[in-house]
């Protein structure tokens, strides 16, 4: 008896893991807009994905104001395909919970398993919905009009929908019977890994889902066309970039910029470490609460309203302008705010009044991991308060200080752009452009996709290659890397 029960929950062990699949393959075709199985019209938008259909109606029926009007198709359609899509949608997510709970012990299983047969049964009936709705539409008079399109992303929908259903009924007839005064526990290490899978997810959508932009750059693609071997023009793009003696003259440039605004960054990196270990001297803890809030508060306002406020403060008619006139230093007022001088340097003292605060944060939680019987020994042997921060501080905010200055390494071509998108102006344009700001102005200024994408792609490897390098010498010189 104790040989068939280890036999079958060894067989059910195994069934997990095309049943986790099986689930997250569901849950990615929420956000594939080829698989969408709701779009049953060629009059809806083709990058429309199922999550997008099932949470926003205006989406769902935007296009169809004149055939409602007409008479072409009835509207109750697109609401029978809107609720279907909203089920289809709530029963993905309930899979994807219940693939978390089977990590569990048996009892978390069970209940996985019970989950996972209801919410397939929702997305059967979600996709009964659809189907119902792609009926009612393919019926119509005008059909040049409605364009009736059975979406492929409906039988992979439906498929992966079925498989999951008959492995959890698997499940359910393979597992144990669960004990009664048993609870509802997981292993701390599938504890942390859920915890660490939203993370994970962000990362994948806004670093890696990106990346399959990148196929833009071998298209001879404009807004609004579609790719097609029609337009594929190879590394076309890539030899327009070096071959135009416009756009090497505006790269050189925009590299300059970029290059002199990060060095600048990386010189003064240090300086965030010395205001979090003079703060951390402060023996006032009130007085160093209100200072570390006062420049932290900086980091949390938009770079439009920093603008505002130097407006405020340096325009023509602003605070400092007005003081010198009345007081006889200046005949007229100034705007500090053009002219091309110093530009480099004016935006290095912008961000550093903005993000010292917030840099500081992670050195100051550094210093508090620093062993405080250092400090005592260092207090005994007669050390001054400067020579233990000297020996003792700052040694021990090196390792932090030299992870935090290989991401900046790896990020040196990575400047943002909203700093210098609301302060540029067109007396310092040529010296406030950096490699984010251009790639900007190309692609939403000029409409050139592809040459954008390139520039994006040579800078994406320029920054791995940079940090390899600086991690290579990083493992040279203090034997430590972070890769």
């Amino acid at each position: 008896m104790n040989e068939i029960k280890t036999k079958r929950e060894s067989i059910s062990d195994k069934l997990y893991y095309p049943l986790r699949i099986a689930i997250l393959l569901s849950v990615l075709f929420l956000f594939i807009p080829a698989l969408n199985p709701a779009r049953i019209s060629g009059v809806m938008n083709r990058n429309m994905s199922l999550f997008t259909s099932g949470i926003s109606y205006s989406s769902l029926i935007d296009g169809f104001g004149r055939a409602f009007r007409k008479g072409w198709v009835m509207e109750s359609s697109f609401q029978l395909l809107y609720g279907s899509s909203m089920v289809l949608c709530l029963g993905i997510i309930a899979n994807a919970l219940s693939g978390c709970a089977s990590l569990g012990n048996i009892k978390m299983k069970k209940l996985s398993n019970l989950i996972t047969v209801i919410s397939c049964v929702a997305q059967m009936l979600g996709l009964v919905g659809i189907y119902i709705a792609y009926s009612q539409i393919a019926q119509t008079e005008k059909p040049k009009k409605i364009e009736p399109l059975f979406p492929d992303g409906f039988w992979f929908v439906a498929v992966v929908a079925i498989v999951t259903l008959v492995l959890s009924l698997a499940q359910i007839i393979l597992l144990s019977k669960s004990q009664k005064e048993e609870k509802f526990e997981m292993q701390t290490k599938f504890k942390l890994f859920l915890m660490y899978m939203p993370f994970i997810a962000l990362v994948a959508v806004f670093s890696y889902l990106p990346l399959w932009g990148w196929r833009y750059a071998f298209f001879n693609y404009k807004v609004g066309d579609s790719l097609s071997m029609d337009n594929f023009v190879g590394f076309k793009w890539f030899t327009e970039l070096f071959n135009n003696p416009a756009t090497v003259r505006d790269i050189v440039n925009v590299l300059k910029n970029t290059l002199a605004m990060s060095g600048l960054g990386i010189l003064t990196s240090w300086i965030p470490m010395a205001f979090a270990i003079f703060l951390s001297e402060i023996k006032s803890i009130r007085f160093r609460r209100f200072v570390q809030t006062f420049t932290t508060v900086p980091n949390f306002i938009s770079w439009v309203l920093v603008y505002a406020i130097a407006f405020c403060i340096f325009s023509t008619d602003g605070f400092l302008s007005s003081i010198l006139v009345n007081t006889g230093v200046w005949e007229q007022g100034q705007n500090l705010l053009m002219g091309n001088e110093h530009t480099w340097l004016k935006m290095w003292a912008w961000g550093m009044w903005k993000g010292v605060g917030w840099s500081a944060i992670i050195y100051i939680a550094a210093i508090s991991g620093i062993d405080q019987q250092l400090y005592e020994a260092a207090t005994v042997d007669g050390a001054g308060r400067f020579q233990k921060m000297w020996h003792i501080t700052v040694p021990g905010l090196i390792p932090t200080f030299c992870v935090l200055l290989l991401m900046s390494v790896a990020n040196i071509l990575s400047n943002g752009m909203d700093q210098y998108l609301v302060f540029k102006n067109a007396t310092n344009a040529d010296t406030i452009r950096v490699l984010d700001l251009y790639v900007y102005e190309l692609g939403i200024g000029k409409g050139s996709i592809p040459l954008t994408t390139v520039v994006s792609m040579l800078k994406s490897i320029i920054s791995v290659t940079l940090l390899f390098l600086a991690n290579g010498v990083s493992k040279l010189i203090r034997g430590e890397s972070i890769v």
